[in-house]
């Protein structure tokens, strides 16, 4: 299991809240120097160096483009980017590059504020195709094709999906046979299903591509391999045997000229093979410094892990930019007389407003931190400073979980704020929808979340299984008393008798218990090991099964397996939130941040009480407060949420939504002081109501005493 293990932070004193949990935060003062620091994470001047190339308005995306030349707009914009040199950063030194992994992750994931197609163009040329020579192939390979895949000179493809087979990549039925004779391998497609498809570049720019296939060589299939393959000339055609499609219009990322390739016995000589894991000889002796066949092809793989890892932090970024603008327009914007005659509501001042808003927030604040941490992790086993086959496989789960669960969240995001914003958010000119559309894709870009989620599952299987692999019979005994003591527990009720009994019907016990740091981590860390011990219990029989009587018990266990392994992602990003709190020096935002981090700790309780309930971890007094103190804490959170939404950093050359630029609170003022102007003339008309009160006084004065 990937180690979760952080510093305990420190709890914060709430004893000077009102009972009511209404205390006047205005005295509050959130230090933005140090939480702005802070959410920048380990690589600020590159993400800063990259804002300030995002606020260009030559990188910024024009709304109501023909997809022709939104296309074109963004081929014309990865030449500014190769300009200015920052996309280069992740390449070798001696290439021109930095060897700066983590850092190039850090600032290639803010161009989703100029344009997701800009972010993610720029992805599949050096993130994508690029990065497949340098972390697939040799310095012969680095030497012969990276300059030209450095300044755009060869734009490429990176061919691996098969409309097939989607994320199967395993099985995909593209074949690179080895011909001695002519010491080249032949590239052939051989039925429609098995096109590469969905590949960026392939429709018009792309001139080469990294194509997978399975590498036959001397009648023997040694699985799937990398291979460098030209597919258009200068001129722009198709080179011979190589056809294609134009992928047309999509749902969102129109930027991007996303097409289809099939290959008819295309010949590339043998030393376009990316050999660092697979090699063929001249003779057709094929040879791997990895035996094993499976180990090989998850190795190859967990090269180009970096797309998960971009795509979470890119997700963060969008609900960042989402959240900024609809929290700052419910600041401003007014509707509905409540408490007052003269002025309406702010709308942020609405319980419900809090509740849409201020959890996401939450959420976004607690994936920052974690995602954080996974780029420290990416950067580790890339620059080689922790280069284990544990640490690689901890980046894959690691990466495979948070970016499923923040490409989600962003598009929960992004439609919650466009709702929040009403009809103005609904308007283009204010981004919400097209980010919305353009972010769609990204829950299944390099992997449908559920598959990735099933491989956390899986790996957390197998860490459980690991805990037990040479366990002598005492150790076994001793968790096997255990889990019956804990079965015995939750399972009467005990656990939760006691907690009612502690808390004496006193909502206010019942917090102070679920409000300790201690108590959130067990709740979260019981939920994940007591599903995933229950799944393991349940698959123990699988080994003895035949393979399809097998197969047909983890599907029966396939959902259990996924919702343990969200249940594990959001244990991951509570941990990367407490831990970044335990780091926060200014004691006023330490009391803010603890507030917040609450807030998303009591939504996940909340979130899967039911869970709670059933399994005797909470009282029922105990779980109404969980609700009970979300609404306190919104409350706390009303006077610190520009502020907080603010510290993002993003400017209104990021924002770039009218509704966020301050426009919405000169109309209130404007809208406020034409009503008093108009009040102070006596021209006002009366109103209904006041009208027929002062008839009713003058016409009828017993019957208005009366009433």
């Amino acid at each position: 299991m990937v180690d979760t293990s952080l510093s305990s932070g420190t709890a914060v004193d709430d004893s000077s809240l009102d009972e009511d949990g209404s205390q006047a935060t205005d005295a509050i003062r959130i230090s933005r120097g140090e939480l702005g620091e802070k959410l920048l994470g380990s690589w600020p001047e590159q993400r800063q160096a990259a804002r300030r190339l995002t606020a260009r308005p030559e990188f910024h995306r024009i709304e109501g483009q023909s997809m022709a030349d939104h296309r074109e707009t963004v081929f014309g914009q990865l030449k500014l980017l190769v300009e200015n040199g920052q996309v280069h950063r992740a390449f070798p030194k001696q290439l021109g590059g930095m060897d700066d992994h983590g850092g190039n992750i850090a600032g290639f994931e803010e161009l989703v504020t100029a344009d997701p197609s800009l972010q993610i163009k720029s992805g599949v040329q050096w993130g994508l195709f690029g990065a497949a020579v340098l972390h697939l192939g040799t310095k012969e390979h680095h030497d012969r094709f990276l300059p030209a895949i450095m300044s755009l000179e060869t734009p490429g493809a990176f061919a691996m999906t098969e409309i097939g087979h989607g994320s199967d990549v395993a099985s995909i039925a593209t074949t690179a046979t080895y011909d001695a004779e002519t010491e080249e391998f032949v590239i052939h497609t051989p039925f429609r299903a098995a096109w590469k498809d969905y590949l960026g570049n392939a429709a018009v720019h792309g001139k080469a591509a990294t194509l997978f296939a399975q590498l036959i060589t001397n009648g023997v299939n040694h699985g799937v391999h990398c291979f460098y393959v030209p597919i258009r000339d200068d001129e722009g055609s198709f080179l011979p045997g190589v056809g294609g499609e134009d992928d047309g219009i999509k749902g969102g990322l129109n930027g991007i000229d996303n097409g289809r390739l099939h290959f008819t016995n295309v010949r590339i000589p043998r030393t376009n093979l990316l050999n660092r894991y697979g090699d063929v000889a001249a003779d057709g002796t094929y040879s791997s410094p990895i035996k094993s066949p499976g180990r090989r092809f998850f190795t190859m793989l967990g090269t180009l892990v970096q797309g998960r890892v971009s795509l979470d932090g890119a997700a963060v970024a969008a609900s960042a930019v989402a959240l900024q603008i609809a929290i700052t327009y419910g600041s401003q914007r007014r509707q509905f007389n409540a408490a007052s005659d003269v002025h309406e509501e702010v709308i942020l001042d609405y319980q419900r407003h809090q509740r849409r808003l201020l959890t996401k927030l939450a959420t976004t604040y607690a994936q920052n931190f974690a995602h954080d941490q996974l780029l420290v992790k990416f950067d580790g086993v890339f620059s080689g400073k922790r280069d284990t086959e544990d640490d690689r496989q901890d980046l894959e789960t690691l990466a495979a979980a948070l970016k499923s669960l923040s490409t989600w969240h962003a598009l929960e995001t992004l439609q919650e704020a466009r709702e929040a914003c009403g009809g103005a958010g609904f308007m283009a000119q204010n981004r919400l929808t097209s980010l919305r559309a353009d972010l769609d894709v990204y829950v299944t870009f390099e992997g449908d979340n559920n598959v990735l989620l099933q491989l956390v599952g899986k790996r957390l299987l197998g860490d459980y299984g690991k805990r037990f692999k040479d366990a002598d019979a005492t150790t076994l005994a001793r968790f096997a008393a255990e889990q019956a003591r804990g079965k015995v527990v939750n399972g009467t009720g005990l656990r939760s008798l006691a907690q009612t009994v502690a808390d004496f019907g006193s909502t206010a016990r019942s917090v102070g218990r679920l409000q300790d740091e201690q108590a959130q981590r067990e709740l979260l860390t019981d939920r994940v090991e007591a599903m995933i011990a229950t799944i393991a219990g349940r698959l123990r029989a699988a080994s003895k099964l035949s393979r399809a009587e097998a197969a047909a018990l983890f599907n029966e266990n396939q959902n259990e397996l996924i919702e343990a392994a969200i249940a594990h992602a959001e244990l991951l990003q509570w941990e990367a939130f407490t831990e970044a709190l335990a780091t926060i020096s200014d004691p006023d935002t330490k009391k803010v941040l603890t507030w917040l981090r609450d807030l998303f700790g009591f939504g996940l309780v909340e979130k899967h009480l039911a869970w709670y309930l059933i399994h005797g971890r909470l009282s029922g007094q105990r779980a109404q407060s969980v609700t009970a103190y979300i609404d306190r804490l919104l409350s706390r959170l009303r006077p610190h949420a520009v502020d907080l939404a603010d510290a993002f950093g993003y400017t209104q050359e990021h924002l770039r939504a009218p509704i966020a630029s301050g426009i919405e609170a000169e109309r209130q003022e404007e809208a406020a002081a034409y009503v008093a102007e108009l009040r102070a003339s006596g021209k006002a008309p009366v109103d209904e109501k006041a009208a027929k009160s002062s008839f009713d006084a003058l016409n009828h004065p017993k019957k208005s005493k009366k009433q």
